[in-house]
């Protein structure tokens, strides 16, 4: 294994986060298995779960660790317990709290919001960063590998995720690994997609840069096809000739273009009518999974033309 890929134990780690973020049972259940398997312990474990709260909040921690000592339970409570967390350095929670969150970030941290709302500013430094993070039965790049993971299982935490993911690399997670916990991240939520996430889409594959994956709905009357994109997968530059086609967008993040237009940031709800005729692309953000609903408008004569691929030049302007 390549020095910068995730361990074993890391992915499982990755897995069970992004299952509890998600409120999974069924998922959490599989990686904490796996993971016991591949020798992390329980207090390990608790210490993820337990630090799900801070980016999840209490419902979904409080089953996940339900989930977990079911697990255990039915396993025999065989599984090594392992180390327990140290006492707490001296002080207040808000001094060390404050030294931890600078030494993770590698700055002080301060900002307009912070002084707008002086209390959350507290609980962060008080709490998060000396409470959980003082905890030190598990190190800090394993807590940022999981905080990743639980954000980028998440709808809206783009600012908050790309903030973790640069935490993370000041913590030692290299860029291979932060895609590692990305792909993790999307592949749980693409297992969940309304309409299942299909067959990997080897048909059209030459016309897509990355992998995508193709369920096929209907084809009678109207053609309708779930399609899902992996984190950068994205489509070539094409055209609807005769006939458009509407997507209805499903989960995750992408973004849809028009030749000599800015490109459209699309979210679960949104709605794309793309005119037949019109040159354009659509595909997956750079750190999300994307799944929409393509609807084929019928129209005599309809048929796609295939043209360049989207640079990544092109894609990686985008955010």
């Amino acid at each position: 294994m390549a020095d910068n890929a995730l361990t074993a134990r890391q992915k499982s780690i990755a897995e069970a986060a992004s299952y509890a973020a998600r409120g999974d049972q069924t998922g959490l259940k599989q990686a904490l298995i796996q993971g016991l398997d591949a020798g992390i312990t329980v207090n390990e474990f608790k210490e993820i779960l337990i630090q799900a709260y801070a980016y999840c909040g209490f419902p979904h921690s409080l089953n996940a660790l339900n989930t977990l000592m079911q697990t255990e339970e039915k396993r025999g409570n065989k599984d090594p317990q392992g180390p327990l967390p140290g006492p707490k350095p001296e002080g207040t929670s808000l001094e060390y709290g404050t030294q931890n969150q600078t030494s993770l970030i590698g700055s002080p941290v301060s900002g307009k919001l912070y002084e707008f709302a002086p209390a959350i500013d507290e609980y962060l430094k008080s709490h998060l960063f000396g409470d959980i993070f003082a905890r030190n039965n598990i190190d800090w790049q394993t807590r940022e590998l999981a905080t990743i993971a639980m954000l980028a299982s998440l709808d809206g935490t783009e600012s908050q995720l790309n903030s973790h993911i640069q935490i993370g690399k000041h913590n030692g997670l290299t860029d291979n690994q932060v895609a590692e916990i990305l792909q993790i991240a999307g592949r749980t939520g693409a297992q969940n997609v309304l309409f299942g996430k299909g067959s990997e889409n080897t048909a059209f594959a030459r016309y897509f840069i990355g992998t995508s994956y193709l369920q096929p709905l209907t084809q009678q009357g109207v053609g309708i096809s779930n399609v899902t994109f992996e984190p950068k997968c994205r489509n070539n530059w094409h055209i609807h000739h005769k006939g458009g086609q509407i997507l209805l967008v499903v989960s995750g993040r992408g973004w849809y273009q028009e030749w000599g237009k800015p490109a459209q940031e699309l979210h679960p709800g949104d709605v794309v009518n793309i005119p037949a005729e019109v040159k354009h692309w659509h595909g997956a953000a750079k750190d999300s999974w994307f799944t929409h609903i393509a609807v084929a408008v019928p129209a005599e004569g309809f048929f796609n033309e295939w043209l360049e691929a989207v640079t990544d030049e092109e894609y990686n302007k985008l955010k």
